[in-house]
């Protein structure tokens, strides 16, 4: 069977040697290019520019323009760190086909266990959600053969400006080569996550054609607010020269009046004044509203909402910070579904395809599934399962096994089992005497006739003397007759210890109880 990638296309085994950035001169000379660094003097008719560029194939500006956002904006930086780190701390499993073949079964825990080995596999994870601001993120995969087997033994990323798409295929990723259809990536080389933040194009589909708009009106905000804060609190300077003054003259009065409000003094020549007006009036209130308001909207773009990283003091109530935390759950379930079918087609299929027994095509593969089920409450569960089994309704026990992420054992391994009538506190022959005693004859006896005989095995020779001292009296006088036992137990009383008490009370319920559930 030819042997070919998720999209159908054949592979051959040579291209796994090697890098196909390398052996293309054209793009290696694009990663040793510097950035432009597109956000220097960025005004809305640049940025409108970059984002039509873009649409038209270059993907190098949009890129290098969402680094410098990442570099320049310490909030943005938080906020999409804090959606790609969540990644990071969900648990992973190796999934076989439905209804798997024991070859399948096998086949997904070696793939289960080479990525548990790989110490290269947290950071591809991380790597490749980096898609999440810019759209997508390309890593190029390293091969070798161990063990009889190719195995991938790690990974290079690729920044996103050495990539295009071809004119009218605007969602096909290929390496920039100097063409103008580009250089397509070969099979099984590349782990390429497209990640959708929103539907459209590749060069749409990333957070950072959104955020850029608030990113630039925060720049203009910030340095309106420096400019203030720079000459708020100073007296307005006004020069008067006279009348036929030369130019030099007036540059030098000009440089006086510049000056002088920081070096707090200065020279003029004769005959020109500077006068002092009121200080500078105004407040910092309008720009920091503005900003505020940029970074509000950075936040509902990435995290969903904004209590979650910021609060108002105002609106920022628990009741709405748990509904914002809800949301920030939705986007982390959202991003580990995508990642995951990347991971999947790109990572898991072709070690698949190349050395596993049960291959037989991209229809039966194992899968990668990144966990975002939170564990359910077991005091809340537990009696409500009891109540449903109870009432006939049927459950699977793997069902309450995902619910409450308790994992399924293995066949030999130790298990949990529940406490033993030893620490309930009754001695195992007391009990098991008065199971004996409750269970024999049941049918041509009645209910009182089976309580006697249990009271009867745990006063018998099996029950320790103490016990049988203390109890014995007490079932005389109650044979006799109520009164008298209650008299027997009223004097008794006080001549017991509390704890001794406690525990001899603490056994007669059990068995109480033990017998009620035998006679239902």
């Amino acid at each position: 069977m030819a042997i070919v990638d998720i999209n159908g296309d054949p592979l051959t085994l040579e291209r796994l040697e090697g890098s196909q950035i390398e052996d293309n001169s054209q793009v290696g000379m694009l990663l040793k290019q510097y950035a432009t660094h597109p956000s220097q003097g960025l005004t809305p008719a640049k940025l409108a520019t970059l984002l039509a560029e873009s649409e038209q194939g270059n993907l190098a500006a949009m890129a290098d323009l969402a680094k410098d956002m990442e570099d320049k904006d310490a909030h943005l930086l938080c906020e999409i760190g804090k959606r790609r780190r969540a990644l990071l701390g969900l648990n992973w499993q190796v999934k076989p086909p439905r209804n798997p073949s024991k070859a399948e079964e096998q086949d997904a825990d070696r793939l289960s266990e080479i990525l548990e080995d790989a110490t290269w596999f947290t950071d591809l994870v991380y790597d490749l959600s980096d898609g999440i601001l810019k759209g997508f993120a390309a890593t190029e995969l390293q091969w070798d053969y161990i063990e009889s087997q190719h195995v991938i033994t790690g990974y290079e990323f690729i920044d996103q400006n050495v990539f295009t798409t071809p004119h009218g295929d605007h969602n096909n990723l290929r390496l920039n080569n100097g063409t103008q259809d580009g250089e397509a990536l070969n099979a099984f080389g590349w782990a390429l996550h497209t990640h959708r933040s929103k539907s459209g194009y590749v060069h749409r589909a990333g957070l950072a054609t959104v955020l850029a708009w608030p990113f630039l009106f925060k720049n203009y905000s910030i340095r309106d607010l420096a400019e203030f804060l720079e000459i708020y609190g100073l007296p307005l300077r006004l020069g008067k020269y006279p009348s036929g003054a030369s130019q030099d003259e007036k540059n030098t009065l000009l440089k006086a009046v510049l000056s002088i409000g920081h070096n707090a003094g200065g020279i003029i020549p004769r005959g020109m004044d500077i006068e002092f007006q009121n200080a500078a009036q105004g407040q910092s209130d309008p720009f920091e509203a503005m900003i505020r308001w940029c970074e509000q909207s950075q936040s509902k773009a990435i995290l969903g909402g904004t209590l979650t990283s910021q609060a108002d003091g105002k609106s920022s109530t628990n009741a709405l910070g748990n509904i914002h935390m809800e949301a920030r759950k939705d986007l982390t379930e959202s991003d580990a579904r995508q990642l995951e079918q990347t991971l999947t087609r790109d990572v898991l299929y072709p070690m698949h395809a190349l050395s596993s027994k049960s291959y037989s095509g991209n229809r039966r593969i194992p899968r990668l599934v990144l966990e975002t089920t939170e564990s359910e409450d077991i005091a809340k569960l537990a009696p409500a399962i009891q109540v449903l089994v109870e009432t006939g309704v049927k459950i699977p026990q793997s069902w309450a096994n995902e619910k409450l992420q308790i994992p399924v054992p293995d066949k030999d391994e130790p298990i949990l089992r529940p406490v033993s009538a030893q620490s309930a506190g009754l001695p195992a022959a007391a009990l098991s005497t008065s199971v004996a005693a409750l269970t024999t004859e049941f049918k041509d006896r009645t209910a009182q006739q089976e309580l006697d005989t249990a009271l009867n095995a745990i006063t018998s020779g099996n029950m320790r003397d103490e016990y049988k001292a203390t109890l014995q009296p007490l079932l005389d006088k109650l044979n006799q007759s109520e009164e008298l036992a209650a008299i027997e137990l009223a004097e008794l009383y006080p001549s017991l210890d509390q704890d001794s008490l406690t525990e001899m009370l603490t056994k007669l319920f059990f068995v109480s109880e033990l017998w009620g559930m035998i006679n239902e």
